[in-house]
């Protein structure tokens, strides 16, 4: 019998006490590795952003408190949370198999996500527009770099929630179906985590 034939209606999806391979933990827990791996590439980028983050950095350049509105930032970070809400309350529909449940909260998420990037894109755009490019000073490639990296793991989750959109009808919710579905929850609340602590050190230690 195929590993990732659909359950039978009905079927509960996870099985606490079923004896063979657990193919959806095995493949959560490399996720788990890969997202540390992840991790390292932030902290690498929050530690430029630190050591820049000075007037020695800004090299005559804007310095945080110039670049960030933290007002706007607010709005943002409730976009991103709002959009792990979302699909956190449409993957509770993939516990009964309810498709048109699991494909709202994406939808939904996906739509907050873009709002969180129009946020981000105007704020970099902007400060392009002024000439405050990357290119600058090294604290403005930080900045640049840090936002950007963390909008590029957004647009990424984005895309994968479109293939998602196309593989829940066509292919019903298998264990490879699965195993993405949870993974991608991972993957979107560890963005999350990210934008917070954007948030917090640099739109508002920044700002202040």
């Amino acid at each position: 019998m195929s590993t990732d034939s659909p359950p039978a209606t009905g079927a509960r999806l996870f099985h606490p006490h079923f004896a063979g391979h657990d193919q959806i933990s095995a493949r959560t827990l490399g996720f788990w590795l890969y997202l540390l791996s992840d991790a390292l590439v932030f902290t690498a980028v929050f530690a430029a952003y630190a050591v820049l983050n000075n007037s020695m950095g800004a090299s005559g350049g804007p310095i945080a408190s110039q670049v960030v509105d933290p007002v706007e930032g607010l709005w943002q970070t409730y976009a991103v949370l709002g959009s792990v809400a979302t699909y956190s309350l449409g993957t509770v529909a993939l516990k009964s198999g309810n498709k048109a449940g699991v494909m709202l909260g994406i939808i939904l998420s996906i739509a907050l996500a873009l709002i969180f990037l129009g946020f981000e894109a105007h704020d970099l755009l902007g400060l392009l527009a002024k000439g405050d490019g990357p290119s600058r000073s090294g604290f403005l490639s930080a900045f640049f770099i840090l936002i950007a990296t963390h909008g590029l793991h957004m647009i990424f989750g984005i895309i994968w929630m479109l293939v998602m959109l196309v593989q829940i009808p066509t292919m019903g919710f298998t264990t490879n179906v699965v195993a993405r579905l949870i993974n991608l929850r991972m993957f979107w609340q560890f963005q999350a985590t990210i934008w917070v602590l954007v948030y917090i050190y640099v739109y508002m230690i920044g700002a202040f």
